[in-house]
């Protein structure tokens, strides 16, 4: 099994229009619902390839009761803490001219006890978990070093964790030394405390990190591809030519590939090959978090992976 955990889910709202005219009235010519959150995007993911997994984080209120239904339909065992907040909602506005904007809410308060109920809950699954996905933003009332604390207990029971959060959350998760990160170009600027203006630095930055216990850095650089970093080689896979719809889940499809990758021992140029082809099969899909396997196979057939060589 795998376990992801998401600790500030929402129902991801996604909107079409022509254009958006901020401080006007907007009307939107499509919406659809589904269940949203960087880890439970991982979820549906790891659902598609047949993967068993489980869900956790946090739940609250009537978009918290339509979450756990829609996942449960879905096939993924869910296993969330209920919270007295209102699970929060999440707009993402896609314009036929190109502009994605997107509306997020901070998300319910998470109070004292019910941060233990969940640690206890987490601790109980992750010693029968094969394989650990941190991912996403955190509710208002937990800490910041809330991520290193749950890898530290992974490291308890001896698993590996993935790592996909921003800012302070990946500052604190990454002393604990995850198994994998993936941040973004913004991301690993934050952690180098620098712009990285050319591959040298970005490779750079993402080795330094490698001296923190982590075994890969995957780096995604947007529509130019993705890099997977280790000790032993540094690789590159250009994004394949596709037709771009919706960007978001692209990075939590990707981490859930490498997850899926790193549980059946596939070598790093496998585990990278798929992660891009995933990732980009994800772009051509108005719902995140979903892709068409037929397009997996035939995105991979075209992705060349090469192989960094030493500066």
């Amino acid at each position: 099994m795998i376990l992801t955990v998401t600790l500030n889910p929402a129902v991801d709202k996604t909107y079409t229009t022509e254009e958006l005219f901020p401080g006007h009235v907007n009307r939107m010519k499509t919406m659809t619902n589904i269940p949203g959150g960087k880890g439970i995007n991982v979820s549906k993911i790891l659902c598609q390839y047949n993967c068993p997994v489980t869900a956790t984080g946090f739940l609250g209120g009537y978009t918290g009761r339509w979450i756990h239904s829609e996942l449960t339909r879905k096939g993924i065992d869910c296993q969330f803490v209920e919270v007295a907040g209102e699970t929060r909602s999440s707009m993402n506005i896609i314009a036929e001219n190109g502009y994605v904007t997107e509306i997020l809410e901070p998300g319910p308060r998470i109070e004292p006890e019910e941060k233990m109920v969940f640690l206890q809950k987490y601790r109980s699954l992750a010693e029968k978990s094969e394989l650990i996905v941190l991912s996403g933003s955190i509710a208002p009332g937990l800490p910041t070093d809330i991520y290193r604390e749950l890898i530290f207990i992974a490291g308890e029971y001896d698993k590996k964790v993935l790592l996909d959060t921003s800012g302070e959350m990946l500052d604190e998760g990454i002393s604990a030394g995850p198994y994998l990160v993936k941040p973004n170009r913004k991301e690993l600027e934050y952690l180098a405390g620098h712009r990285l203006k050319t591959r040298e630095e970005l490779i750079q930055a993402a080795e330094n990190l490698l001296l923190k216990g982590i075994t890969y850095v995957a780096v995604s650089v947007g529509e130019k591809g993705l890099y997977l970093i280790s000790r032993e080689k540094k690789l590159f896979a250009p994004a394949p030519k596709i037709h771009v719809m919706n960007t978001v889940g692209c990075g939590d499809s990707a981490v859930a590939s490498f997850a899926r990758s790193i549980q059946l021992g596939r070598t790093p140029e496998e585990m990278l090959r798929k992660a891009a082809a995933v990732a980009a099969s994800n772009a051509v899909t108005m719902e995140s978090g979903s892709v068409a396997m037929e397009l997996v196979e035939e995105l991979e057939e075209k992705i060349v992976i090469e192989e960094i060589e030493d500066y």
